[in-house]
């Protein structure tokens, strides 16, 4: 398909295969505990908010991560950063439902949430603690729904009392080609820049 632009210039565009996902996809550690009190952690990418304080995780019930916040009650989510690409890699590849204890093998380390009944990774900058509101599994449902009820950074994000992205280093999956990239450059001010062009 050809495009012609205002200026002459002429542009083909390439039809692609379908993938199942949007560029940039969050890289999110979703944490719970297991029914013995260890660490479960696992990848997620499709994720987001829903309305102002609510996460939505688009998870089956075959996840053990999923049966864990069910009988927790509880998760919280951490955004994954570009120093640690393998052990975010790692969470995606590697199944709580077969390996107990995969979190003791990424050498991470965790603290219990003073909050909520689920741990913070101790290696990754920023993280929502949230509780478990509803799974909802009908054809359109969107999964894992909680409420966001506190979030904490690490000093070394920060700039005075507000976090700074550019320090976090956060990763974003691209599922076209099933590479990770770095978020961290501010390009622009969000309600500011476009007020330029209004008439």
């Amino acid at each position: 398909m050809s495009i012609m632009y205002g200026n002459g210039v002429i542009t083909m565009r390439k039809k692609l295969n379908i993938t199942e996902g949007i560029f940039p996809m969050p890289v999110l550690m979703v944490a719970t505990y297991n029914e013995d009190g260890s660490v479960n952690v696992m990848n997620a990418a499709w994720g987001t908010m829903q309305e102002r304080g609510n996460v939505v995780l688009n998870l089956t019930e075959t996840h053990k991560t999923v049966k864990n916040i069910k009988a927790r009650g509880a998760f919280t989510v951490s955004i994954a950063d570009a120093a640690h690409v393998v052990e975010a890699d790692y969470f995606g590849v590697e199944s709580g439902n077969r390996v107990a204890d995969k979190f003791n093998n990424s050498g991470f380390t965790a603290t219990r949430s003073d909050i909520v009944d689920a741990p913070i990774i101790n290696e990754l900058p920023l993280c929502l603690e949230c509780e478990f509101i509803e799974y909802q599994d009908n054809k359109y449902g969107c999964g894992v729904v909680g409420k966001v009820v506190n979030v904490t950074a690490d000093e070394s994000v920060m700039a005075g009392d507000r976090i700074d992205m550019s320090l976090v280093n956060a990763i974003a999956f691209d599922p076209y080609t099933h590479g990770y990239y770095k978020v961290t450059e501010r390009v622009g001010e969000a309600f500011k820049d476009g007020l330029s062009l209004k008439k």
